[in-house]
């Protein structure tokens, strides 16, 4: 199962890293030097700002029944 959670990148020396809570490491099991796949999604405010552009402009909503409420 996966387990989304967000992170802050941060410095670690010369690299940068991500700390895994402490919460997720219990839950998961997981050991120092245990090797474990991620996946990165970085978050694109403006994709986010330009998808609720696209509803500028539309039409009101009007139900085609009125026998539901």
């Amino acid at each position: 199962m996966e387990t989304i959670f967000k992170v802050k990148i941060r410095r670690i020396g010369t690299s940068l890293g991500v700390l895994i809570p402490k919460q997720l490491i219990a839950n998961k099991s997981l050991k120092e030097g245990e090797e474990v796949e991620m996946v990165i999604l970085k978050k694109r405010k403006d994709l986010v700002a330009k998808a609720f552009g696209i509803a500028k402009g539309a039409n009101h909503f009007e139900r085609y029944t009125t026998d539901r409420i």
